[in-house]
């Protein structure tokens, strides 16, 4: 047989190095089937786009490039919900330091709060993602490992009972920041710790970086009807996330930046939760700092957190007029 019989196309290509470099071909797109093959089993809404992929991170985006994701991320959120959000980044502003302050006084357990977080801020309803725990403790005692986050009863508050919530305390500080491979999270000028969702990779040390177990990790794409979608949104704060990615509370940043309050504050039936800028010596927060009580979760950690726990004298008299109301609805007090 002729060297010409053999040659099959493209000079210098014999038959014998045809099969060898069909083997190697075969065998690259057999690893590319098998990287590829998960791919089939998610959603569209899982798989990134190419113009997500190649998106800079946020703080190298250029005024124009941001514009043009909030264009993208505002035409996923009309494809999915069949509404038009109203979707900025809201900056934050110059002279404001956030800080969040909680009369665990008069806190009573009724977790309206954990639910206007839920509708604020756009999380998966199945699974429901809380951004807030509110744990009850025994009157006495501060030991957070016993405490109960699940708890059900009628009615609250109950007897020899008091309640912590707890959410992301907005450190100083903060260790989950320190531990990201790819600064997909950061501290804001404000205060406040931010995630790029876009950029975040999910490998969760931000979560077991956290000693206030404030992070949360979407295991499967987030379930929200359209009904229920809040249309408000921020690009740092409350817009769709998407599987694989971490998310925390913000502060209601596209609430607070703009001059109202976080909604679970809004919604608080007791005055238990105060916000506000504590560079600002006049504001409430700033007072409670100089006159109550204050205390802070884990100081022994050393993460310096904006979120502070106080008590008065006042928060105590309310639970004894609730305690003394509901006897005499009962007809066991009064004359």
């Amino acid at each position: 047989m002729s060297e010409q019989d053999n040659q099959l196309s493209g000079p210098g290509l014999t038959r014998r190095g045809f099969f060898r470099k069909s083997a190697v071909a075969a065998t690259g797109a057999a690893a590319i089937a098998a990287a590829v093959s998960p791919l089939r089993k998610m959603s569209p809404d899982d798989i990134p786009t190419l113009e997500r992929f190649l998106q800079k991170h946020y703080k190298e985006m250029t005024p124009a490039e941001m514009q043009t994701a909030l264009d993208r991320i505002a035409r996923e959120v009309e494809h999915r919900f069949a509404v038009r959000p109203s979707l900025g980044d809201v900056k934050p502003m110059v002279g404001v330091e956030f800080v969040y302050a909680l009369n665990i006084s008069r806190c009573i357990g009724c977790r309206r709060c954990v639910h206007a977080c839920v509708k604020e801020n756009n999380l998966s309803r199945a699974p429901e993602i809380q951004y807030i725990r509110v744990l009850k403790m025994e009157k006495g005692s501060i030991d957070l490992e016993t405490s109960d986050h699940h708890y059900d009863p009628p009615v609250v508050p109950e007897h020899d009972s008091y309640y912590m919530p707890v959410q992301c305390h907005q450190c100083a500080k903060p260790p989950c920041v320190k531990v990201c491979p790819v600064e997909a999270t950061w501290q804001e000028p404000d205060g406040i710790t931010v995630i790029d969702y876009d950029w975040c990779i999910g490998c969760r040390y931000c979560e077991a970086a956290c000693p206030y177990w404030a992070r949360r990790f979407n295991f499967a794409q987030p379930e929200l009807a359209a009904k229920d979608l809040n249309p408000d949104m921020s690009y740092l704060s409350n817009r769709p996330r998407p599987k694989g990615v971490m998310e925390k509370c913000t502060f209601c940043l596209h609430r607070t930046r703009v001059g109202k309050l976080p909604a679970c504050v809004e919604v608080c039936p007791t005055g238990s939760r105060k916000f506000g800028n504590v560079l600002d010596a006049a504001s409430e927060v700033s007072y409670i700092l100089r006159h109550k009580r204050v205390f802070v979760l884990k100081e022994e950690v050393g993460t310096l957190p904006r979120f502070f726990y106080y008590f008065d004298e006042r928060g105590s008299r309310y639970h004894e007029s609730v305690e003394s109301d509901r006897a005499t609805e009962s007809g066991g007090g009064g004359e």
